[in-house]
């Protein structure tokens, strides 16, 4: 196998996380993980284990205080090498109210496009097609405080999605849902080509999303079988 298919087979990889909140416990222990192209797997443990926390050290929101983080095989250490991270991984966040600013869900869509540096045209043009792909384009100009939590859900992975991402970093993409809107979600993600990790305490939805399963207790990663 040559050394660029094996750098394209690990799209995140990080190794020896450690990281501490003041008069606290530590939140990670010397803690890896190593997540693979296509794979889709969740993320457990205890409220309180750090997973949320895990996944802000991630796309570089806070700051690690030890280890080593790599995507797609390039070390990333500055905050122009999070630009990079960040352009690859797409955190969605648990509380939809995060993430959605902008005066319509087009503009919150457009967002991230525009920031990317695409220009106003291109930007809308990409926001209306993954609305329309994800059954949105109805909600364009709604406000997100018209939304339900489905909907609003629904409008944060567009958000993340129209970038493109690599990699998905979900964080309890279930929360609020009813059965229906859950279940919309899950044909969603099911039919995306992204890697993901997926932080939920829904057992059933994650036995059907996700190919295995890391537990974080007492600071470590463990695969839990």
């Amino acid at each position: 196998m040559s050394q660029q298919n094996v750098q394209l087979e690990t799209v995140l990889q990080m190794s020896g996380f450690s990281f501490q909140y003041p008069m606290r416990e530590k939140v990670l222990n010397d803690a890896a993980l190593d997540l693979k192209t296509g794979e889709k797997v969740a993320l457990v443990g205890e409220n309180g284990a750090g997973k949320t926390t895990l996944f802000h050290l991630l796309t570089g929101l806070i700051n690690r205080q030890s280890g080593k983080l790599l995507c797609m095989g390039k070390t990333i250490e500055s905050e122009a090498d999070f630009v990079y991270l960040r352009q690859k991984v797409g955190l969605v966040f648990q509380d939809p109210d995060d993430q959605l600013f902008c005066p319509s869900v087009l503009e919150d869509v457009m967002f991230g496009p525009l920031n990317q540096g695409f220009g106003m045209d291109e930007a809308k043009r990409k926001a209306v097609r993954v609305l329309e792909q994800l059954k949105l384009g109805h909600l364009s100009e709604n406000m997100a405080s018209q939304l339900s939590g489905g909907e609003k859900r629904m409008v944060t992975l567009a958000s993340v999605l129209v970038m493109e991402p690599q990699v998905l970093l979900l964080d309890e993409p279930t929360n609020a849902l009813d059965v229906k809107a859950k279940a919309r979600l899950l044909a969603v993600l099911q039919a995306l080509p992204q890697s993901m990790l997926v932080i939920s305490h829904d057992a059933e939805f994650l036995s059907a999303l996700t190919d295995r399963k890391l537990s974080l207790h007492n600071g470590k990663l463990q695969d839990d079988v």
